[in-house]
């Protein structure tokens, strides 16, 4: 599912870091080496159709490279 952030992240929280991260081999091979997390948070999202809502994104995130692979968790928040 395609969309776009709108507003800021609230409700940031990890969910694994380290060794936790299930994808932190394939995370290294494409992203390079760092100290990968996976985390959570709450945004407004417009979609393809333009509607607007409350979301819960997933993605991963390591220091020096930033975050990647943007998830959108449904159902929606609102």
């Amino acid at each position: 599912m395609d969309f776009e952030l709108v507003g800021e992240m609230t409700q940031i929280e990890t969910i694994a870091s380290g060794s936790s991260v299930r994808d932190r081999a394939r995370l290294r091979r494409h992203y390079g080496p760092g100290r990968w997390g996976k985390l959570k948070g709450r945004a407004l999202i417009r979609l393809v159709d333009g509607t607007i809502r409350l979301g819960e994104i997933h993605w991963y995130e390591a220091h020096g490279i930033g975050k990647r692979e943007f998830k959108l968790k449904l159902p929606f928040l609102d």
